[in-house]
């Protein structure tokens, strides 16, 4: 019988996008070659602006002035999908994980196995929205995790297909040369609503934003969810999670 793989997490606290991306590479490349654990790093940022591969310039809304104003920095980047935003009271989630199996030399990741990974991703914080009473589940064609109007209540269905669903967190991913992951997810918490304002969201025409504070009273605090999330992605990927407070220094 196989041992299961540990995976290390961290909760980093607030930290610059640049930093996290560096931290992020260099993880990364360790992962591949067998000298660093697989890795979940849970954070938050500094206003944020990303804008995926397949991001509109004309889905930032704020010039170079406003958003100088608010505060906040725009950053093009190389996973998936199309614009969003990161803030303060957002649980980031970067997992760095090898997808593929040791030794793997082909060129990209099986369509397949790519969209498991996104579908786990969404599994992952339907659950540990449903720790708190938040329903919350996945829109067929879409990716993310969506939330209805009624999601608190003993009583309260989730209707996939509802038209007047509310997007709670982001999905946006790379999958390198070596089958290891990047970036990954965000989830509102609490985060100034003001700054969607800026984007067309995930390059979504009127799509909801909403966050956790929508639907509670009191929304847990950032490491406290980061704690429980880790535990179910642990569950979700099949790994032993092992906590380590310092990943920069490794």
């Amino acid at each position: 019988m196989e041992a299961q793989m540990s995976c290390e997490w961290s909760w980093l606290g607030r930290i610059g996008y640049t930093e996290a991306r560096a931290l992020q590479e260099r993880i990364a490349g360790e992962v591949a070659i067998g000298e660093h654990p697989p890795t979940l790093l849970l954070l938050e940022h500094p206003h944020t602006y990303t804008l995926g591969r397949r991001a509109k310039s004309e889905h930032l809304l704020w010039d170079a002035t406003q958003r100088a104003e608010k505060g906040v920095q725009a950053y093009e980047v190389d996973r998936g999908g199309d614009i969003t935003y990161h803030g303060p009271g957002q649980l980031v989630g970067y997992p760095i994980i090898p997808l593929a199996p040791p030794g793997w030399q082909e060129e990209c990741l099986p369509q397949a196995d790519f969209i498991d990974y996104i579908r786990k991703l969404e599994r992952l914080i339907i659950r540990s929205l449903a720790d708190y009473g938040i329903i919350a589940g996945a829109l067929a064609g879409k990716t993310g995790v969506w939330v209805s109007p009624d999601a608190t209540g003993a009583c309260a269905s989730w209707d996939a297909q509802a038209q007047s669903v509310n997007k709670i967190a982001s999905i946006g991913v790379k999958i390198d040369v070596y089958g290891v992951t990047r970036h990954g997810f965000a989830l509102n918490i609490d985060p100034d609503d003001t700054y969607w304002r800026g984007i067309v969201p995930c390059g979504l025409e009127n799509v909801n934003m909403v966050s956790m504070a929508d639907y509670l009273a009191n929304p847990p605090p950032l490491p406290n969810l980061a704690e429980s999330l880790a535990n179910h992605f642990g569950y979700i990927f099949d790994y032993k999670m092992t906590q380590n407070s310092t990943p920069a220094a490794n």
